[in-house]
């Protein structure tokens, strides 16, 4: 080999160097650009645990007891801080990021499933279904501040977005209450689909949607006036919802059905129908709502859906049983992270410019996994 042609070669392997170098920097960028600067993943596990995943480093850093029948978890807005609820222990916890050490416990009545916060971060509400009440409680003290009566089984509780109304699923009297957000005092209770799951508001917080894992319908409500405007009919009994950002359609997962579809908001009109595989069940959107990633349970992938041309792409292999998923926590996401139920680890694939790519690796994690929780801090 002649002088110029081992240049040439050389040339070409630096090229490829540098490059590589390029993309193990943007996808570790926190690590490498802020030393104090951490992404991190928390999963709840079945021993009563969170594991504490570092994003840059692709391991589990830290696992902390937290207590029985963890739920709802929930990244702080602005805090840094994890939240959830122990339905078995009756309280919701908190997890600090910086420390990864339970920081509080705070008690709310029997079998709270969820929590959710004020669009300022200041308060944090929760519902004791044992109890039929909601909860607000001051983020920053982390003291009990409000409590309202509520419809029979509360299960969810969501604030609307303007921050006014907190709205909660009632599943035993099969209705919707609207709430004060600064009173608690229930404004009107609206009956909708038979043992309700979950609710969604337009960002306008004019309008929500209830679903039931139990039925093939969706309820629309008109939270101003306090009334059911309509019930949808639905190809298979839904396992989850998402609102689009921008409010103008509703994507509804039905794993009966083996598929997605999509409503449209305004005219409360079912739109819209794809066939996505043998029991799609959880799902997330991009953040400018281009594509959306299904994980399939049964086929053990998660599915990517243009959801502007309305196509459906190459499935991902994933793990057993796939379930959540979340992106990492920068402006841009470049990773998609998969919770596997069936074989205890967390999948990581690679997004490029919205497109997928392949698995880059499992992050063992533990006996059955369950719900995810992101936070840059």
């Amino acid at each position: 080999m002649n002088r110029a042609s081992k240049f040439r070669v050389f040339f070409l392997l630096a090229i490829l160097l540098l490059s590589g170098l390029v993309v193990l920097l943007r996808e570790h960028r926190p690590s490498f650009l802020r030393p104090d600067l951490h992404s991190r993943a928390y999963v709840t596990l079945a021993d009563d645990t969170v594991a504490v995943v570092d994003i840059p480093s692709l391991a589990v850093v830290a696992r902390v007891h937290v207590g029985p029948g963890l739920s709802g978890v929930r990244e702080h807005p602005s805090r840094p801080e994890i939240w959830g609820a122990s339905a078995q222990g009756g309280y919701l916890w908190v997890l600090d990021a910086r420390a990864n050490q339970i920081a509080a416990r705070i008690p709310v009545g029997g079998l709270p499933y969820s929590v959710d916060f004020s669009p300022d971060g200041a308060h944090a509400y929760t519902t004791s279904a044992g109890s039929d009440l909601l909860i607000e409680i001051d983020c920053a003290s982390r003291n009990v501040i409000g409590r309202g009566r509520t419809g029979g089984g509360p299960a969810v509780a969501r604030v609307t977005p303007d921050g006014k109304m907190v709205l909660v699923v009632n599943r035993r009297s099969s209705t919707l209450g609207i709430h004060d957000a600064a009173t608690l005092k229930e404004i009107a209770e609206v009956p909708v689909v038979a043992s309700p799951d979950d609710v969604a508001a337009l960002p306008d917080s004019s309008v929500a949607f209830v679903m039931s894992r139990l039925a093939r319908r969706i309820s629309v409500v008109d939270l101003r006036l306090g009334v059911l405007l309509t019930d949808l009919e639905l190809a298979g009994q839904p396992s989850e919802m998402l609102l689009k950002p921008d409010g103008g359609e509703l994507y509804v997962i039905e794993p009966e059905a083996h598929g997605l579809q999509a409503i449209n908001t305004w005219t409360h009109e079912v739109g819209d129908y794809l066939v996505l595989g043998s029991t799609p069940t959880r799902s997330v959107l991009m953040p400018d709502a281009s594509q959306m990633f299904v994980s399939d349970a049964a086929a053990s992938w998660v599915i990517p859906v243009d959801i502007v041309n309305r196509r459906v792409g190459r499935p991902i292999s994933a793990g057993q049983t796939p379930s959540a998923l979340r992106f990492d926590p920068g402006e841009r996401p470049r990773l998609l992270l998969v919770v596997n139920e069936g074989s205890g680890d967390l999948a990581v694939i690679r997004i490029v410019s919205g497109q997928t790519d392949n698995l880059i690796t499992m992050i063992p994690l533990g006996d059955k996994p369950k719900e995810i929780a992101t936070k840059m801090f």
